[in-house]
């Protein structure tokens, strides 16, 4: 599973940005996606899931800001992320949870990462 994300950059506080994630490549099924970041010095968080059976699970900074979406099914997802803060700063990574073939176990993938910066 290869993971292509897209649409990081550099924004003031209070502005926004629109991560998306695609998957392409040889697999059975990807059973959830979302995000991870990482901030200099931290360690990996999680962000947001969407998982095919429905349902998303924000981290509680996040929560009122950010918004996933996507298309499970498609291989797709997107996080659109309003009134940044400097705090959110961090490299941005898409992941996906799936299947290689129809009965093995799943695994996750990660993608190569994107940079975000919010300058205060």
């Amino acid at each position: 599973v290869q993971l292509q994300a897209s649409g990081g950059g550099l924004v003031q506080a209070g502005g926004s940005l629109r991560l998306s994630c695609a998957a392409s490549g040889s697999f059975f099924r990807i059973n959830a996606m979302g995000w991870y970041r990482q901030a200099p010095g931290s360690e990996r968080e999680r962000v947001v899931g969407i998982s095919s059976g429905g349902g998303e699970n924000y981290v509680d900074s996040v929560k009122g800001r950010f918004a996933i979406s996507g298309d499970i099914a498609k291989n797709t997802v997107s996080l659109q992320m309003n009134s940044l803060r400097p705090e959110d700063t961090a490299v941005y990574y898409c992941y996906a949870r799936a299947r290689r073939y129809r009965y093995s176990g799943e695994t996750d993938y990660w993608g190569q990462g994107t940079l975000v910066t919010v300058s205060s």
